[in-house]
């Protein structure tokens, strides 16, 4: 049993870049695999993170994902969903690294709150220009796959991160580095796609 409070500051640093990873993906599922886990003895939580494990924040963070498991998969209102909760994942996932490091030094728990926050930005940039690549297709099942891989990754990811920390750290960061190529190459083909609208007009 990983015991969030033991573990290696590296282990512990791995395992929050995995849950920021899955925060900026799905926060709702996230939250709700780590509170279950903890709440049923397979995941000790630091103090300031037990509150995850009482029922009313498992219900609600529940609830809360079947609520966007529906909306994530909806053509166009998506993009809306996602963008509103920019202001959401990214600081949640920057809190609950935090919380999981006041154990540390002040410099060591800095790092991992802006490690756990900038790990949730670059998932969730990831997946609004997936989205925006995505949405302009007229069929709604590329939308709905991308959707639920997304929410399956999140969980995956979470449960992984709990049981081998360096595993899924290592994964995240892999992951991080497809964000990276795949935002590069969403901006070329929007430019692209300017270039190419702007030619017809003026032609």
């Amino acid at each position: 049993m990983l015991d969030v409070l033991q573990i290696p500051t590296s282990q512990l640093f791995a395992l929050l870049t995995a849950i920021g990873f899955a925060a900026g993906l799905n926060l709702y599922a996230t939250v709700a695999v780590l509170g279950l886990l903890a709440r049923f003895g397979h995941l000790p939580l630091p103090p300031g993170l037990q509150l995850l494990q009482s029922w009313p924040v498992i219900a609600a963070s529940g609830a809360l994902f079947g609520i966007e498991f529906f909306a994530d998969k909806i053509p166009a209102f998506d993009l809306i969903w996602n963008a509103l909760h920019t202001f959401v994942r990214v600081p949640i996932a920057g809190l609950l690294a935090y919380e999981a490091t006041k154990q540390l030094s002040p410099e060591q728990q800095l790092v991992a709150t802006l490690l756990g926050a900038t790990v949730a930005l670059a998932a969730h940039g990831g997946k609004m220009a997936a989205r925006a690549a995505v949405t302009p297709s007229p069929e709604p099942l590329s939308n709905i796959a991308l959707s639920l891989g997304e929410d399956v990754l999140a969980v995956g990811l979470t449960w992984l991160a709990t049981r081998h920390p360096y595993v899924a750290g290592t994964a995240a960061l892999a992951f991080v580095l497809i964000v990276v190529v795949l935002i590069r190459w969403v901006i070329r083909a929007m430019r692209a796609l300017f270039r190419g609208a702007e030619q017809e007009l003026a032609g």
